[in-house]
């Protein structure tokens, strides 16, 4: 079990080449990704993104690039030719209409405006190719380490949720009996002191019967059982289970609302109380599973 919380960074350098690269990923419904690296870097985009989806299912994912070119061939300075020569053409005018003294020097063209440009070197893209998949794939092996911790610790204490629904769910079983013969108890009471005489036991039964039957709750009770024990394996299955626990989780509060409906006894609707909170935190938990 992942959680889809988690920070991943690397560096890695080649050939005068440094790239760094941050992931910090957050919980959402899909596989979501927002790129903030250099525009140089967007012909990689396609293949970064089918990287990140074959290590990631799920989650927001912020992806931050940093590029450091430091090869001595990675920038190249240009001159400006025909703008250097209008420079000079307009010198000569102005010298020609004040009669100054000519002091022209190298170091006066070279700091006029745009005489020269400095321009960067067109990019290997294979290298580059190779750099981002191997800094990429360091800093998703680092981004999953922490989110495989912190899913360890929210898949014991989901374990410990399920073991409490589990010990309500057993309350509920064992509770269930009482109420029937409680029921048949207060019932024969109450037609006795009403007729002030003996009651049909038939007829008794079959009240009794009518009740139990409505009010029985055996199949919802062996099925929340059942989810609990499906929970159980999806947490700790390999692959991605967030979204089948979510399914599982809304299938067990189902039940719990059908025995609540079903029930009014006061130690059964206790233990209700209990499963739906543990239930709610379940949920809460769920969202961020990978």
């Amino acid at each position: 079990m992942h959680s889809m919380t988690g920070y991943g960074r690397a560096q890695c350098q080649a050939d005068g080449r440094s790239l760094t690269i941050e992931l910090k990923s957050v919980n959402h419904r899909f596989l979501d990704l927002n790129f903030r690296m250099p525009r140089s870097f967007a012909f990689l985009e396609d293949g970064v993104r089918k990287q990140i989806a074959a290590n990631l299912s799920r989650g927001h994912v912020d992806v931050f690039v940093t590029y450091l070119n430091l090869r001595e061939d990675s920038k190249s300075v240009i001159v400006d030719t025909g703008l250097v020569s209008a420079y000079m053409k307009a010198l000569d005018e102005v010298l020609e209409l004040t009669g100054l003294r000519d002091d022209r020097a190298l170091s006066l063209v070279t700091r006029l405006p745009d005489a020269l440009r400095v321009t960067e070197a067109a990019e290997d893209e294979e290298a580059l190719k190779n750099l981002m998949k191997e800094t990429l794939q360091a800093a998703l092996d680092n981004l999953n380490a922490m989110r495989a911790r912190e899913g360890e610790a929210m898949k014991s204490d989901m374990l410990l949720k399920l073991q409490e629904i589990e010990c309500e769910t057993e309350k509920i079983e064992k509770r269930y009996p009482e109420t029937v013969n409680e029921y048949h108890d207060r019932l024969k009471a109450r037609v006795e002191e009403l007729l002030n005489s003996q009651m049909d036991e038939n007829r008794l039964a079959q009240e009794v019967a009518v009740m139990a039957d409505r009010a029985a709750i055996a199949e919802e009770t062996v099925r929340l059982r059942s989810h609990i024990a499906q929970a159980r394996e999806k947490c700790m299955a390999k692959e991605p289970v967030g979204r089948a626990l979510d399914f599982i989780v809304q299938e067990m509060n189902r039940e719990v609302n059908t025995i609540s409906s079903k029930s009014q006894d006061i130690p059964i609707t206790q233990s209700v109380i209990q499963l739906k909170s543990a239930i709610e935190k379940l949920r809460e938990q769920l969202q961020n599973v990978e």
